[in-house]
């Protein structure tokens, strides 16, 4: 072919070359920018799910895909390291926006205390001694009404220190203003903290939310949990709807804190203080309704006539299930009270609950037996409650155990 016949060049008025630029490809949307933002009613309550057979870590990766997360910061320690290592693999894919590991836990609380002025939606977990080292911090995250959601993969804090499983860590939690549930299983893990956002979030609760686990039992294990599409998410945080007004131009940090004036006059910085301290724990008691109707209430109670009764959390419930079923083997009718929400207490659910009962265990998997000191504070009839098993520094419990108890046996209390 001659060169005359060949295809127009078109050049620009300097003369140079005008080659066509491909047209722009539209890339697949990824991650978030790919889901579907649905009603939280739609997601916890009416959504079709598919169970899949995952681990407690995997359970918890899976709330944070569904649950619009903006920032994501933690420290390592076992065994929360491989949940937060989960949730690194959702910055990676585009569903958590911002993620780093902070300095050590004192820093990262200090962050998310931050992050949650700015009114973004935040998330950390920890365990054990990290817990501890960041209480000063998250004890003040009630006080500045800022939401955030806490996970805790419960483990031994005390000496001699181990990595094994132990709640004692939660009894330091229940004075802190922050909302506490106690996850039995994997399931539990998942739906706790995904409803934990949206119940923290509410512009008449505004306050953060500690989902604790029992690590390892739960952590590591695998179980079967029913999940949502992964398309679906839950709707952004509405941060100027909520108690307090958020960081930013309009509210810089001096017009959050205290006037001067008022720092000047201890009798009006006392009446202050406690106002506010009264309406953190009113906060949490209004915050009932929303864990009623995302979590199916803040107890489940299980052979409500029975005269003998267990009241547990956490991986005793699981424990204590498998005891009632053998308890019922020999003849012996026992029932359970699972407490969902440890703050706020179910108070009038678990007197309701335990009224008529005759007898009532407490097996924990801690030294100090918290639970059944909140037990023995709520109900008439203290002397009903035999605060145990117990088992502490790693120790499983196992169901022969509780079924001594149920019997007779230990006259412990």
């Amino acid at each position: 072919m001659s060169e005359g016949l060949g295809e127009e060049v078109k050049t620009n008025p300097q003369g140079d070359v005008i080659t066509a630029a491909p047209a722009p490809t539209k890339e697949a949307k990824k991650g978030a920018a790919a889901q579907r933002v649905v009603d939280p009613d739609y997601l916890f309550l009416q959504a079709p799910r598919e169970k899949t057979f995952i681990t407690g870590s995997e359970a918890a990766k899976e709330a944070i895909r569904r649950a619009n997360v903006d920032v994501a910061i933690s420290y390592p320690i076992t065994p929360q390291s491989e949940t937060m290592q989960q949730v690194g693999y959702l910055y990676a894919e585009g569903y958590v926006k911002d993620y780093y590991r902070g300095e050590e836990e004192y820093g990262v609380m200090s962050a998310i205390a931050g992050a949650s002025r700015s009114g973004v939606r935040c998330l950390s977990a920890t365990a054990g001694p990290g817990l501890m080292r960041g209480l000063e911090v998250i004890s003040s995250w009630p006080g500045g009404r800022l939401p955030a959601v806490l996970l805790i993969m419960c483990r031994v804090i005390n000496a001699p220190l181990a990595i094994q499983p132990d709640n004692v860590e939660l009894s330091y939690m229940l004075n802190t203003g922050c909302l506490l549930f106690h996850a039995e299983n994997q399931q539990d893990f998942y739906d706790y903290a995904l409803a934990a956002f949206m119940i923290g979030e509410k512009p008449e609760v505004t306050l953060p939310v500690a989902v604790a686990v029992d690590g390892f039992f739960v952590t590591h294990a695998r179980g079967w949990v029913s999940l949502p599409a992964a398309d679906i998410k839950l709707p952004p945080r509405d941060c100027y709807h909520e108690a307090v007004p958020m960081m930013d131009n309009e509210n810089p940090p001096i017009r959050i804190s205290r006037d001067a004036p008022i720092q000047k006059s201890n009798f009006i910085s006392y009446q202050m203080h406690a106002s506010w301290q009264q309406e953190i724990w009113a906060a949490q008691e209004r915050s009932r309704k929303w864990i009623e109707r995302w979590l199916g209430g803040l107890v489940e109670v299980v052979n409500p006539k029975a005269k003998i009764m267990i009241v547990a959390s956490g991986a005793a419930v699981s424990q204590s299930r498998e005891a009632v079923r053998q308890a019922a083997e020999q003849g012996i009718e026992v029932g359970l009270v699972k407490i969902k929400s440890v703050r706020p207490f179910p108070a009038e659910e678990v007197r309701a609950a335990l009224d008529h009962a005759e007898k009532i265990l407490v097996p924990e998997f801690n030294y100090v037996g918290w639970l059944a000191k909140e037990v023995k504070s709520t109900i008439r009839g203290s002397e009903r409650v035999i605060s145990g098993p117990r088992v502490f520094g790693g120790m499983s419990m196992p169901t022969e155990l509780i079924l001594e108890y149920i019997m007779g046996t230990p006259n412990r209390r």
